[in-house]
């Protein structure tokens, strides 16, 4: 079983090729194209679940070929790749419907994970992986909160499988029929969160060409998941909340009221109430969305769920034709040893990079590359995120954080600066770092190398 077909238009050879084998290396069926007239011919032999997309092409662009999937394939997820000087494309183009977009170069790790976020594993919206009696437990009251159609707030450390659960709850509710719509609230630049979400008229702002449903209307009738709800500014917060009390919605640049009839989910791995205590988050928005709060354990306190994880991260990697590939005794008790601080999704890279490593069908201690759990931290530890850093994100936009936080002596808003992004986006960028297993130098610790 693959994990989708995605359409890849792209009109440089050796990227194209270079992507359409990482897609495949994924479990994901790559169709592919050279330009946007092309992609539309070949989505009229073959319906696709993705497009991920160049933006510079002819004779038909990326912009023009996401205006007419959004005229023709108004639910088809596309991903937009766009060159590091064409930030403000990427910007008008999420404006103009695109799920996500992705800037030039980036890592084949990158591009998995952000088609993972807009296609989960089938599996994810069946039966979350519940091996361990605490794991169990927030299953079964994930069950019993699905019957009902409260706001359910999600909490816990990055890659604990919030989402997961989410759309286990959507699943098994009433509205199982109905979509199911996510939005990662720290990944959407500020200035085009609200548009996203609420959506927008045409005219309303410079590059509005045309109107817009937002996220709150895509999602009636069904469920609605605000992810990492924690990250959003306080202004839209209390716009959100009016949309939460009222139960409707008023478009960018509109003059009309539109009935929303949904089921709200939200995530964070912060704690609200400390958030709530530094005035970082509204009161009242907090109350509102903790109707019946859920938190999802750390993968460390709950370690019986760790071999049946790695044996379906295996499974999810090879396909159902493939011949199993098992974990010795040695690398199971490894696994289990090891305290994931990035927990499910830090594992998740462990066993892929186990998969290209074991020789035949069977994973040995050596192949996991996990750290010595009696060795002794010493002062030249740290030049082991190095390795484990191109080894887990193949990208060197890590090494660019963790070398502007060692020259800002630490400080999260000196390194924004260095880097030319917002605190928001260094706080995401090093949320993500840490899930795939990251260490990340404190701030004193930085100011004394």
């Amino acid at each position: 079983m693959t994990a989708g077909r995605i359409l890849l238009v792209e009109d440089d050879l050796a990227l194209r090729e270079a992507l359409a084998e990482t897609l495949e290396l994924a479990g994901y069926e790559a169709s592919v194209a050279t330009d946007g007239e092309a992609a539309l011919a070949e989505l009229r032999r073959v319906p696709v679940d993705a497009v991920v997309t160049d933006y510079q092409m002819q004779p038909m662009d990326g912009s023009a070929l996401l205006r007419a999937l959004r005229r023709d394939h108004p639910q088809l997820p596309v991903l937009l790749m766009t060159a590091h000087g064409s930030i403000q494309h990427a910007v008008s183009s999420m404006l103009e419907g695109a799920t996500d977009y992705l800037v030039k170069p980036f890592s084949a790790q990158l591009l998995i994970d952000k088609l993972s976020a807009l296609l989960p594993p089938e599996a994810a919206t069946e039966q979350p992986v519940a091996a361990d009696p605490l794991t169990r437990r927030v299953l079964e009251i994930a069950r019993k909160v699905a019957s009902a159609d409260s706001t359910v707030l999600l909490t816990g450390e990055s890659g604990t499988g919030k989402e997961v659960f989410a759309r286990y709850i959507h699943a098994h509710s009433a509205r199982a029929d109905g979509p199911f719509v996510a939005i990662n609230c720290a990944a959407i630049p500020e200035n085009m969160l609200e548009a996203v979400l609420f959506g927008h008229e045409k005219g309303a702002f410079t590059g509005a060409h045309e109107s817009r449903a937002g996220k709150f209307e895509q999602a009636n009738g069904g469920s609605l998941l605000l992810d990492e709800i924690s990250e959003m500014d306080l202004a839209l917060q209390a716009k959100l909340l009016r949309v939460i009390q009222e139960k409707e919605v008023e478009r960018l640049g509109g003059k009309r009221s539109i009935r929303l009839d949904l089921r709200l989910l939200a995530t964070t791995n912060r704690d609200l109430a400390a958030e709530v205590a530094a005035g970082r988050f509204r009161e009242d928005l907090y109350y509102r969305l903790s109707v019946f709060p859920i938190e999802l354990p750390a993968l460390r306190q709950r370690r019986g769920d760790i071999p049946a994880l790695a044996r379906y991260f295996i499974a999810e990697a090879r396909g159902a034709d493939a011949r199993p590939v098992v974990l010795d005794g040695e690398a199971e008790a490894a696994l289990l040893a090891h305290d994931w601080p990035g927990n499910a999704r830090e594992l998740q890279n462990v066993i892929q990079r186990a998969l290209i490593l074991c020789s035949g069908h069977r994973i040995r201690r050596r192949d996991l590359q996990l750290p010595d759990p009696v060795a002794t931290p010493t002062a030249a530890a740290p030049k082991a995120a190095e390795p484990r850093l191109q080894d887990s994100l193949q990208s060197v936009e890590g090494q660019l954080i963790l070398d502007a936080l060692a020259q800002g002596r630490g400080s999260r808003k000196r390194a924004a600066e260095i880097l030319g992004i917002s605190p928001r986006t260094l706080r995401y960028k090093i949320a993500r770092l840490r899930a795939a297993g990251i260490p990340i130098p404190a701030p004193h610790e930085t100011a004394a190398a």
